[in-house]
């Protein structure tokens, strides 16, 4: 029996960046009822293919095809007149606004009146027919994060979308909103929509595509029906190249009588910090590593501030190493021993403007090995971190080379680098390996435990609840400022933990 038309066909799309050739002879198919997985490294071009579709860059050579008719795609009004939506991972939302309010953004109305009555209409049979229910006269900035993804999902569907792009889609939800997330997937696959699905985390292509597609460098090298002869060890080679072990973690603990590398004692915050931290209490042994879960916003960021020394608490008590913290700032932490992987690469972590050796030394830049009476050793920068360069296997053309022209995955390796490069006897990560591939988040995760062997004291925050599980010894789950409660990994079940990330306790 012959296949169907295509409900999407990219034939043959190029597009250079100079000379780099982010997507190279590129073909795609997407056919009614599929739910299309694409993988690839970081850099692969994924990104570039999926905007070259959704209007954002034009490509240099190639066709697309909808219904198997030859399209132009000029810009995104284009591509939605088309049907194709697409859901970024950053939301496109007014916070201030309500629901009904953000659907009616670029709405035609009726004889100058604003199209109320159809949006509400629509809500209702979008919300009958995928599971996709929202209060329609509730602010955004009351939804959580996966309610703020179903509304541009629901925005998506109410402009007509039969094709629907997702990027990351999971990066931020509890495992309830990730499910609920495929029960609509598998509602449009049944009417024949089709979407594509790109993500880094395996489990979820095996769990809700029918089929995958991978990149590297640039090109198609793979596409293959996810059924049983599709493992993750074979998708995992397949887009990195090359066989994947994941890295092994011992099973033996910290014990009680492991020294406390970091303590927390009835914390509290105030001020402009939302939400405030509410009596938070938290011990981190050598040769230890607690993951922090939670859904965003609900008092992680505070609490590596708090630990960072950028968040000075109203009452409580921060010790490190034994040693209780008088005065609370970044200087004082870090000269206790902390080191910090901060969730904002580009903002906090680095300066994108400057050479990647300036950004290397730059917290640590007044100490003799670097300075000395205020005239920097330039040779001993650059020795120092061309050294870090091969040893963390940075990808870059040398030390001087502008930091924002990093990949992600380069990116997480240099501040790595830098931060373990001092010996810290506490570390503290948040979000290490958001958007790394396989083969990147392996080489963090490899580093951590590396550490823990030594004795020193983790701590990552994270919303990848399967990195959580993968490296932690005990995990706390956070919940509107509160520590819900703190589990050995080999008592916690991941329905207990999204429970309590949605604050529910007594049913866990």
């Amino acid at each position: 029996m012959p296949r169907p038309t295509p409900l999407l066909e990219m034939r043959g799309i190029r597009k250079h960046f100079g000379a780099v050739k982010a997507n190279d002879n590129v073909d795609l198919r997407l056919y009614p009822g599929d739910i299309l997985g694409l993988l690839g490294e970081n850099g692969t071009g994924k990104t570039t293919l999926m905007n070259v579709l959704f209007g954002v860059y034009h490509p240099d050579a190639g066709q697309i095809f909808i219904d198997g008719k030859p399209v132009n795609i000029d810009d995104s009004a284009d591509a939605l007149a088309l049907g194709v939506g697409m859901v970024h991972q950053h939301f496109h939302v007014v916070p201030r606004h309500t629901v009904l309010e953000n659907l009616m953004v670029g709405q035609k109305g009726n004889r100058g009146r604003l199209a109320r009555d159809f949006i509400r209409q629509h809500m209702a049979k979008i919300g009958k027919h995928y599971d996709l229910m929202l209060d329609p006269d509730i602010r955004v900035e009351n939804l959580t994060i996966g309610q703020q993804q179903r509304l541009e999902i629901i925005k998506a569907l109410i402009r007509g979308a039969r094709i629907l792009i997702l990027d990351e889609p999971t990066a931020t939800l509890t495992p309830r909103e990730a499910e609920g997330l495929f029960t609509a997937l598998r509602s449009m696959a049944d009417k024949q929509m089709g979407v594509i699905f790109i993500t880094h985390k395996l489990n979820e292509i095996r769990a809700i595509t029918n089929r995958v597609v991978i990149m590297r460098h640039g090109k198609v090298i793979a596409s293959r029906k996810n059924d049983a002869a599709t493992s993750r060890k074979l998708l995992a080679e397949l887009m990195c190249g090359q066989p994947i072990d994941p890295p092994e973690k011992q099973t033996e603990t910290a014990s009680e009588s492991s020294p406390i590398r970091l303590a927390l004692e009835n914390i509290c915050t105030t001020g402009n910090a939302r939400p405030n931290l509410k009596e938070i209490n938290l011990h981190v042994h050598g040769g230890e590593i607690v993951g922090i879960a939670g859904v965003s916003g609900n008092g992680q960021k505070e609490l590596a501030d708090v630990i960072a020394g950028v968040l000075k608490p109203i009452s409580g008590r921060l010790s490190i190493n034994g040693r209780p913290v008088k005065r609370i700032s970044p200087r004082e932490v870090q000269g206790l021993g902390v080191g910090r992987i901060p969730e904002d690469r580009t903002g906090t972590g680095l300066i994108t403007t400057l050479p990647l050796s300036d950004n290397m030394v730059l917290s640590r830049i007044s100490e003799k090995k670097f300075n000395r009476y205020g005239f920097l050793k330039h040779g001993a920068i650059r020795q120092f971190v061309t050294k870090l360069i091969k040893l963390y296997d940075i990808k870059t053309d040398g030390p001087g080379i502008r930091t924002g022209t990093l990949s992600g995955g380069n990116l997480q390796k240099a501040l790595l680098a830098r931060e373990l490069a001092w010996d810290p006897q506490v570390l503290l990560a948040a979000q290490p390996t958001r958007g790394l591939d396989v083969a990147a988040a392996q080489f963090v995760h490899q580093k951590f435990l590396n550490l823990r062997k030594q004795g020193r004291a983790l701590v990552i925050i994270s919303e990848d609840l399967e990195e959580l599980f993968q490296i932690s010894d005990r995990i706390a789950i956070m919940y509107e400022g509160r520590m819900m409660d703190i589990l050995p990994i080999a008592e916690a079940t991941v329905s207990q933990v999204g429970l309590l990330m949605a604050g529910v306790k007594e049913a866990a």
